[in-house]
Protein backbone atom coordinates (compact mmCIF):
# COMPACT_ATOMS: atom_id res chain seq x y z
CA UNK A 1 0.00 0.00 0.00
CA UNK A 2 1.46 3.47 -1.16
CA UNK A 3 1.76 6.20 1.86
CA UNK A 4 -1.12 8.38 1.95
CA UNK A 5 -0.62 12.00 0.42
CA UNK A 6 -0.28 14.19 3.89
CA UNK A 7 -2.00 17.63 3.34
CA UNK A 8 -1.69 21.29 5.15
CA UNK A 9 -4.64 23.53 4.46
CA UNK A 10 -4.71 27.01 4.42
CA UNK A 11 -7.16 28.88 4.77
CA UNK A 12 -8.61 31.80 7.05
CA UNK A 13 -12.27 31.42 6.77
CA UNK A 14 -13.48 28.18 9.18
CA UNK A 15 -16.53 27.20 6.90
CA UNK A 16 -14.38 26.81 3.86
CA UNK A 17 -11.44 24.59 6.12
CA UNK A 18 -14.00 22.66 7.66
CA UNK A 19 -15.24 22.03 3.82
CA UNK A 20 -12.20 21.06 2.91
CA UNK A 21 -10.98 19.37 5.68
CA UNK A 22 -14.22 16.95 4.88
CA UNK A 23 -13.69 16.63 1.77
CA UNK A 24 -10.37 15.10 1.67
CA UNK A 25 -10.82 13.24 4.47
CA UNK A 26 -13.31 11.05 2.80
CA UNK A 27 -10.50 10.47 0.47
CA UNK A 28 -8.65 6.74 1.01
CA UNK A 29 -5.16 8.10 -0.08
CA UNK A 30 -5.36 11.51 1.88
CA UNK A 31 -4.47 12.49 5.30
CA UNK A 32 -5.07 16.10 6.65
CA UNK A 33 -1.68 16.75 8.60
CA UNK A 34 -3.03 20.51 9.97
CA UNK A 35 -4.73 23.56 9.31
CA UNK A 36 -3.39 27.21 9.16
CA UNK A 37 -5.31 30.67 9.59
CA UNK A 38 -3.24 33.20 7.96
CA UNK A 39 0.06 32.97 6.25
CA UNK A 40 2.62 33.19 9.02
CA UNK A 41 0.94 30.15 10.38
CA UNK A 42 0.89 28.55 7.12
CA UNK A 43 4.91 28.94 6.45
CA UNK A 44 5.30 27.40 10.06
CA UNK A 45 2.91 24.74 9.70
CA UNK A 46 4.84 24.14 6.80
CA UNK A 47 8.51 23.53 8.08
CA UNK A 48 6.98 22.21 10.99
CA UNK A 49 4.63 19.29 9.18
CA UNK A 50 6.65 18.87 6.05
CA UNK A 51 3.29 18.05 4.11
CA UNK A 52 3.42 16.77 0.54
CA UNK A 53 0.86 19.08 -0.42
CA UNK A 54 0.18 22.32 1.17
CA UNK A 55 -3.52 23.97 0.01
CA UNK A 56 -2.84 28.15 0.13
CA UNK A 57 -5.74 30.27 0.13
CA UNK A 58 -4.56 33.53 -1.63
CA UNK A 59 -6.50 35.71 0.61
CA UNK A 60 -4.82 35.30 3.65
CA UNK A 61 -4.39 38.14 6.57
CA UNK A 62 -1.04 38.51 8.09
CA UNK A 63 1.18 37.28 5.56
CA UNK A 64 -0.65 36.70 1.79
CA UNK A 65 -1.32 33.28 0.46
CA UNK A 66 1.70 34.34 -1.97
CA UNK A 67 4.05 35.47 0.12
CA UNK A 68 3.64 32.45 2.54
CA UNK A 69 4.18 30.42 -0.78
CA UNK A 70 7.05 32.42 -1.50
CA UNK A 71 8.77 31.89 1.69
CA UNK A 72 8.17 28.10 1.91
CA UNK A 73 9.79 27.98 -1.65
CA UNK A 74 12.70 30.24 -0.99
CA UNK A 75 13.32 28.05 2.11
CA UNK A 76 13.23 25.06 -0.49
CA UNK A 77 10.82 22.73 1.69
CA UNK A 78 9.81 20.10 -0.32
CA UNK A 79 6.05 20.44 0.09
CA UNK A 80 4.37 21.32 -3.12
CA UNK A 81 2.06 24.62 -3.12
CA UNK A 82 -1.47 24.14 -4.53
CA UNK A 83 -2.75 27.64 -4.79
CA UNK A 84 -6.60 27.79 -4.11
CA UNK A 85 -8.39 30.99 -5.50
CA UNK A 86 -11.97 32.65 -6.25
CA UNK A 87 -10.36 34.76 -9.21
CA UNK A 88 -8.77 34.03 -12.91
CA UNK A 89 -6.96 37.14 -12.55
CA UNK A 90 -3.53 36.76 -14.86
CA UNK A 91 -1.60 39.04 -12.54
CA UNK A 92 -2.62 36.63 -9.66
CA UNK A 93 -2.25 33.12 -11.20
CA UNK A 94 1.49 34.61 -12.50
CA UNK A 95 1.81 35.95 -8.97
CA UNK A 96 1.75 32.26 -8.07
CA UNK A 97 3.56 30.86 -10.11
CA UNK A 98 5.96 33.27 -10.07
CA UNK A 99 6.16 32.70 -5.90
CA UNK A 100 6.72 29.16 -6.39
CA UNK A 101 3.65 27.32 -6.38
CA UNK A 102 3.04 24.10 -8.08
CA UNK A 103 -0.46 24.65 -9.55
CA UNK A 104 -3.97 27.19 -9.32
CA UNK A 105 -7.07 26.19 -8.54
CA UNK A 106 -10.36 27.92 -8.59
CA UNK A 107 -12.25 27.81 -5.82
CA UNK A 108 -15.71 27.46 -7.47
CA UNK A 109 -14.48 24.29 -9.25
CA UNK A 110 -15.78 20.70 -8.99
CA UNK A 111 -14.59 18.77 -6.30
CA UNK A 112 -12.83 15.97 -8.39
CA UNK A 113 -10.97 18.98 -9.69
CA UNK A 114 -9.15 19.71 -6.52
CA UNK A 115 -8.62 16.53 -6.25
CA UNK A 116 -7.21 15.98 -9.28
CA UNK A 117 -4.91 18.53 -9.11
CA UNK A 118 -3.44 17.29 -5.10
CA UNK A 119 -2.55 13.97 -6.83
CA UNK A 120 -1.05 16.16 -9.93
CA UNK A 121 1.08 18.12 -8.15
CA UNK A 122 2.33 15.61 -5.72
CA UNK A 123 3.98 13.48 -8.34
CA UNK A 124 5.40 16.35 -9.87
CA UNK A 125 3.52 17.55 -12.48
CA UNK A 126 2.13 21.67 -12.48
CA UNK A 127 -2.04 21.79 -13.00
CA UNK A 128 -3.59 24.86 -13.44
CA UNK A 129 -7.72 24.62 -13.49
CA UNK A 130 -9.15 24.77 -17.15
CA UNK A 131 -10.41 28.48 -16.84
CA UNK A 132 -6.74 29.77 -15.55
CA UNK A 133 -5.22 27.64 -18.00
CA UNK A 134 -7.55 29.61 -20.78
CA UNK A 135 -6.70 32.98 -19.40
CA UNK A 136 -2.51 32.31 -20.26
CA UNK A 137 -3.49 30.87 -23.67
CA UNK A 138 -5.54 33.64 -24.57
CA UNK A 139 -3.85 36.15 -23.19
CA UNK A 140 -0.89 35.18 -24.62
CA UNK A 141 -1.91 35.04 -27.73
CA UNK A 142 -3.51 38.69 -28.10
CA UNK A 143 0.30 40.17 -27.24
CA UNK A 144 1.88 39.40 -30.18
CA UNK A 145 2.33 36.48 -32.80
CA UNK A 146 6.13 36.95 -32.85
CA UNK A 147 6.65 34.72 -29.46
CA UNK A 148 6.76 31.81 -31.95
CA UNK A 149 9.67 32.63 -34.25
CA UNK A 150 11.65 33.91 -30.69
CA UNK A 151 11.35 29.92 -29.44
CA UNK A 152 14.29 29.25 -33.26
CA UNK A 153 16.67 31.90 -31.73
CA UNK A 154 17.44 29.47 -28.99
CA UNK A 155 20.47 27.00 -28.88
CA UNK A 156 19.42 23.48 -27.77
CA UNK A 157 21.24 24.11 -24.28
CA UNK A 158 19.26 27.42 -23.78
CA UNK A 159 15.80 25.54 -24.59
CA UNK A 160 17.13 22.08 -21.37
CA UNK A 161 17.63 25.31 -19.65
CA UNK A 162 14.46 27.12 -20.13
CA UNK A 163 11.98 24.59 -19.12
CA UNK A 164 14.22 23.36 -16.34
CA UNK A 165 13.44 26.93 -15.12
CA UNK A 166 9.74 26.38 -15.76
CA UNK A 167 9.58 23.35 -13.83
CA UNK A 168 10.69 25.60 -10.88
CA UNK A 169 14.19 24.26 -10.82
CA UNK A 170 17.07 26.82 -9.32
CA UNK A 171 20.08 27.78 -11.47
CA UNK A 172 22.41 25.55 -8.62
CA UNK A 173 19.96 22.99 -9.36
CA UNK A 174 19.89 22.90 -13.23
CA UNK A 175 23.44 23.05 -12.77
CA UNK A 176 23.52 19.44 -10.95
CA UNK A 177 21.29 18.47 -13.71
CA UNK A 178 23.00 19.87 -16.83
CA UNK A 179 26.88 18.76 -15.22
CA UNK A 180 27.67 22.31 -16.04
CA UNK A 181 28.67 25.33 -13.65
CA UNK A 182 25.91 27.83 -12.06
CA UNK A 183 27.55 30.44 -13.91
CA UNK A 184 27.44 28.84 -17.36
CA UNK A 185 23.58 28.34 -16.77
CA UNK A 186 22.94 31.88 -15.27
CA UNK A 187 24.77 32.80 -18.76
CA UNK A 188 22.23 30.34 -20.46
CA UNK A 189 19.56 32.17 -18.31
CA UNK A 190 20.66 35.93 -19.20
CA UNK A 191 20.44 34.73 -22.79
CA UNK A 192 17.53 33.25 -23.30
CA UNK A 193 15.17 36.07 -21.22
CA UNK A 194 17.11 38.15 -24.03
CA UNK A 195 16.07 36.39 -26.84
CA UNK A 196 12.35 35.94 -25.73
CA UNK A 197 12.26 39.24 -24.24
CA UNK A 198 10.92 37.80 -20.89
CA UNK A 199 12.78 39.06 -17.47
CA UNK A 200 10.68 37.38 -14.35
CA UNK A 201 10.07 33.59 -13.77
CA UNK A 202 6.45 34.17 -13.82
CA UNK A 203 6.18 35.38 -17.86
CA UNK A 204 8.95 32.05 -18.69
CA UNK A 205 6.63 29.81 -16.88
CA UNK A 206 3.50 31.12 -18.82
CA UNK A 207 5.49 30.70 -21.67
CA UNK A 208 6.41 27.74 -21.41
CA UNK A 209 2.84 26.29 -21.13
CA UNK A 210 2.12 28.20 -24.25
CA UNK A 211 4.90 26.12 -25.89
CA UNK A 212 4.03 22.77 -24.56
CA UNK A 213 7.55 22.84 -22.98
CA UNK A 214 6.25 21.82 -19.29
CA UNK A 215 4.62 19.02 -18.31
CA UNK A 216 1.16 20.31 -17.26
CA UNK A 217 -1.45 17.88 -16.00
CA UNK A 218 -5.41 18.42 -17.18
CA UNK A 219 -8.86 16.58 -15.94
CA UNK A 220 -10.62 16.03 -18.79
CA UNK A 221 -14.07 16.80 -18.72
CA UNK A 222 -13.21 20.00 -16.38
CA UNK A 223 -15.32 23.50 -16.38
Amino acid sequence: MSAKIRILICEDHALVRDGLRAILREQPAFEVVGEARNGLEAVEATRRLQPDVVLMDVDMPELSGLEATRRIAAARMPSKVLILSLYDDEDLIAGGLDAGAAGYVLKDGPTSQLLYAIESVHRGDRYMSPRALSVILERGATRGKGTGTRYDLLTDREREVLKLLADGLSSKDIASRLRLSIKTVDVHKYSLMKKLDIHNRADLVKYAIRKRLVRLSTLDGGP
